[in-house]
């Protein structure tokens, strides 16, 4: 039908300016990281290194950021206030965050990690120096 929106269940639609807030925060977070672009990944804003993802925002509240799975029950254990996942994340290298919970300072090292797991290793290797 011409004209109908349809609206996954699986990615609900938000409007742009109720992701800004959360997208800021990453762009700030990553600001250090070098061949960082702003792109898009299931339809939300998202953050990508050569085209491979480090972090997408997920809801006004929530990004899904690439991390380690052995670092992953960590965090959650650590700091379940910032950390979680739901049952579509087990198993798979992201954890969800809590975007108003995290300090500029740790979503920076997240990222880090995030990059460190994505990035070419010509980059990672350019930027460690």
């Amino acid at each position: 039908m011409a004209g109908r929106r349809t609206v996954s269940r699986r990615n609900p639609q938000f409007a742009e300016a109720e992701l800004v807030p959360a997208f800021a925060k990453l762009v700030q977070a990553a600001g250090h990281l070098p061949e960082i672009t702003q792109s898009t990944w299931f339809n939300t804003p998202s953050l990508k290194v050569r085209g491979k993802s480090l972090c997408r925002v997920k809801d006004p509240d929530t990004v899904v950021l690439m991390c380690p799975l052995e670092e992953k029950e960590l965090l959650i254990a650590a700091a379940p206030e910032i950390y979680f996942e739901t049952d579509h994340y087990k198993g798979w290298p992201a954890i969800l965050v809590r975007i108003h919970a995290i300090s500029t300072a740790e979503l920076a090292l997240r990222l880090e990690r995030a990059f460190a797991m994505q990035a070419p290793k010509a980059v990672l290797k350019a930027w460690r120096k």
